[in-house]
């Protein structure tokens, strides 16, 4: 015959009209009291842990709760789970209100974590056309590699061991009192730096750093329309992490050169188109260049110098979209410096009296 389980308000001592914050404080107050990390040894000190566990895993959360006051216990065990390992004291109040505490029982030991790899920054210089079309450039960046022979431990094989004097956990954790209040101590490991191993032998291969200098060659793909100063992000392309943690990323800086031909505003190009007087008085087309060639642009009679057209569609892509911004010229008349005594006599003739032809 199964034993009724006992009652979860009953576990915590606390009546049924508690608060959230009054589960909180009960379930902290027991922790504090039965927590294996302050009990070393003593099975009925984890077992009551599990309990008060338990009891707060339903009660913390609204909907369990809920559950739990309308039909009574619910199938709920992080106790009986298969190599069940409670949180670290510290863990679980330095890190208090994170919601599951049963997330918890999975952590490694402080000194052992997961760290992501730092991010790595390349600045890679273009031209206005790669930046037109787009491309794939191949680069080569200088980077730290995990070692092959340790795999980032920094220890020759077979010789990374356990720090004696943490047990691991990267900390040395001293209980004491405090206005009738036992509190651990929390220090880093001076046999171990915090790191919870020991190399008893330097990897010859990287000489205990763990990590080899190394050039990789990795492709950025440019896209269409790339805008100076643009960040590119190429996923885990970054220093690898610490412990087997997720590696950082690379972050491709665009630099688009100065063009020769045209000067760029946002999806705009800009350009100059010299034209002679006779084009200028009395009209007629041009050739003036493009990204992708050039195109004819037809001049208005009596067209002033520093006159602006606007070629419609014929600028740089617009990112994320098939349209194109425009291409900006700017007409500039050109004055002839070098007239024949028969030109000047007819120029005079044609403006006589200060009016155009």
């Amino acid at each position: 015959m199964n034993m009724a389980k006992p009652d979860y308000y009953e576990v915590l001592g606390v009546k049924r009209d508690a608060t959230a914050d009054d589960l909180k404080k009960a379930f902290r107050h027991l922790a504090r009291k039965y927590h294996p990390d302050l009990n070393k040894g003593s099975k009925d000190a984890e077992e009551k842990f599990k309990e008060i566990n338990e009891a707060y895993q339903v009660l913390g959360d609204p909907q369990k709760k809920n559950q739990y006051d309308q039909v009574g216990h619910v199938d709920f065990k992080p106790g009986d789970a298969a190599g069940y390992q409670p949180p670290s004291y510290d863990d679980l109040f330095r890190d208090f209100g994170l919601g599951d505490i049963f997330d918890a029982y999975s952590m490694g030991s402080r000194g052992s974590r997961r760290r992501a790899g730092a991010d790595l920054r390349y600045d890679l210089d273009i031209s206005l056309t790669d930046a037109f079309y787009g491309s794939k450039n191949t680069v080569a960046v200088p980077h730290q590699s995990e070692c092959g022979t340790c795999h980032g431990t920094g220890a020759q094989p077979g010789y990374l061991k356990q720090c004696p004097t943490c047990h691991g956990t990267g900390e040395i954790r001293t209980p004491q009192k405090i206005r009738n209040r036992q509190v651990i101590s929390l220090s880093t490991c001076p046999e171990c730096g915090g790191s919870g191993r020991i190399i008893e032998q330097p990897c010859q291969t990287c000489h205990g750093t763990g990590v080899l200098q190394k050039t990789r060659k990795i492709e950025v793909t440019i896209p269409r329309g790339v805008e100076d100063g643009q960040l590119l992000r190429i996923a885990g392309e970054g220093e690898p992490g610490e412990n087997q943690g997720p590696p950082g990323d690379l972050y491709a800086v665009v630099h688009v050169k100065n063009d020769a031909v045209f000067e760029r505003q946002g999806a705009d190009l800009r350009t100059t188109a010299v034209v002679g007087l006779p084009v200028a008085l009395l009209g007629g087309e041009i050739n003036v260049p493009t990204i992708t060639g050039s195109a004819l642009l037809k001049i208005p009679r009596g067209t002033q110098s520093n006159t602006l057209f606007r070629l419609r569609l014929l600028g740089m892509p617009l990112r994320n979209s098939d349209n194109r911004g425009d291409l900006l010229v700017k007409v500039i008349v050109q004055i002839p410096t070098n007239l024949t005594k028969k030109q000047e006599d007819l120029m005079r003739e044609a403006f006589a009296g200060g009016s155009a032809i």
